[in-house]
């Protein structure tokens, strides 16, 4: 199995460099107005690394309303932590060189926007293979069975199918630059 989502993962992250350089990063409108529906809920957005496509603006927009957190690597193994982020915030540079908040302030979010490599139409996600947010949905999801996890992507991410495992964890939704797609 593993070698099957090594083969998926090369070919996606072709796919998103072409759509990451045609389109560039800052797509963001879209997934801000989808996140109004949940103003106020504490939320998680992600630093943006290499060539994935920046919820940076939306999160400054969510940041007004409620709390933003941003994901904190603290082990491999472990569930992600949300320390707690503001536009314009003093940032270090974090695992694999996603920049996190330098003074952690942690906070347990309801909606989790979601980076990924590719995803399909029936809700599935293919990630970087570490299994963090897997992890980490699955414990706010028992925690909070209401948690809602969004995908953020470009169209050139969606797969027709992806070689998925018990372990991974369902999107609700996946957001695109131009396109909301439900499961």
């Amino acid at each position: 199995m593993e070698e099957i989502k090594a083969g998926a993962r090369r070919a996606a992250f072709a796919r998103r460099k072409v759509a990451h350089a045609a389109l560039g990063p800052d797509r963001a409108e879209l997934l801000g107005q989808v996140l109004e529906a949940h103003r106020g809920r504490p939320l998680a957005g992600y630093m943006p690394i290499r060539t994935e496509i920046s919820p940076l603006a939306a999160m400054e927009k969510a940041a007004r309303h409620g709390p933003v957190g941003v994901p904190v690597i603290e082990c491999p193994g472990l569930p992600l932590r949300f320390s707690r982020w503001m536009p314009g915030c003093a940032l270090r540079e974090g695992p694999f060189g996603a920049m996190v908040p330098v003074a952690d302030d942690w906070i347990v979010p309801e909606v989790v926007i979601v980076p990924l490599v590719a995803f399909d139409r029936q809700g599935g996600r293919l990630g970087y293979g570490g299994g963090f947010y897997d992890r980490t949905l699955q414990l706010l999801r028992g925690a909070r069975p209401e948690t809602l996890a969004i995908g953020f992507a470009y169209n050139a991410q969606e797969a027709d199918r992806l070689p998925l495992e018990p372990t991974d964890e369902p999107l609700d939704m996946v957001v695109t630059e131009d396109r909301v797609l439900t499961f």
